[in-house]
């Protein structure tokens, strides 16, 4: 077991690891023990009673975050004709439009973090499932990153405040951001409380049982902290 530093173990003192904690109690703590020297990015992690392998216990969604993600987001948008003006003008950092952008990606250049697409590209946005796929990239219209020129500007606003997708793996767990260490505790809540809404609104059919098992909220590099399905699922928040 690799030996951990200093300052992690002494983040790890403040919490207790038995205990689950309410979701205002742990977005606090999560601060408390938050000590990178850089911005840390917080993440929710959720241990769902589904089994992936089944095509009706799949889980996976969109969130607007209401207080947004605390960092640049790049987008890049798979468009042609007079859709490259509509989308530089939405704000899009990158606007593929040609085989050149197609062949650069499937090369292996992904400095973006969300991709749009008009449906018609997904002709050759499909050759490129192999590289985006795996990364979590790839436009799907059941998260809406798949949609209509009229569409376009909402999509690329929306992405750069904070739209986040979410999928689960094949442990049955899914792992997404809520924000930064250096947001308030108020504002943590907020999007942890828009990201449960959004989690179980997509609660498949075949899913039995207690659908949430355990919630884990960390910063990078520290400690996890353990919160109370329960409450998660029942408080009230003002976003």
């Amino acid at each position: 077991m690799p030996k951990r530093g200093k300052q992690y173990l002494e983040a790890t003192q403040k919490v207790e690891h038995l205990q689950q904690y309410s979701p205002q109690e742990a977005m606090t703590l999560v601060k408390e023990t938050s000590y990178t020297k850089f911005d840390a990015t917080v993440d929710v992690h959720f241990r769902l009673s589904v089994d992936p392998r089944h095509a009706d216990q799949q889980v996976r969604g969109v969130v607007l975050l209401p207080h947004g993600l605390g960092k640049q987001v790049r987008v890049l948008v798979f468009v042609s004709g007079e859709g490259e003006k509509i989308a530089q003008e939405a704000g899009a950092d990158y606007v593929a439009s040609d085989d050149e952008w197609i062949k650069k990606i499937q090369d292996g250049w992904t400095d973006f973090d969300v991709a749009i697409a008009v449906p018609e590209m997904m002709g050759k946005v499909g050759r490129l499932g192999r590289v985006l796929g795996p990364r979590g990239l790839m436009p799907n219209p059941k998260t809406g990153t798949v949609a209509p020129m009229e569409d376009m500007p909402r999509l690329v606003q929306e992405a750069k405040a904070g739209r986040v997708e979410f999928r689960v793996d094949k442990t049955a767990n899914l792992h997404i951001p809520i924000g930064k260490a250096s947001f308030s505790a108020e504002r943590l809540l907020g999007n942890f409380a828009a990201i449960m809404e959004a989690v179980v609104k997509a609660r498949p059919r075949g899913a039995k049982g207690m659908y949430i098992r355990k919630i884990t909220v960390t910063s990078t590099m520290g400690p996890g902290i353990k919160i109370d399905p329960l409450q998660a699922q029942t408080m009230e928040v003002a976003l």
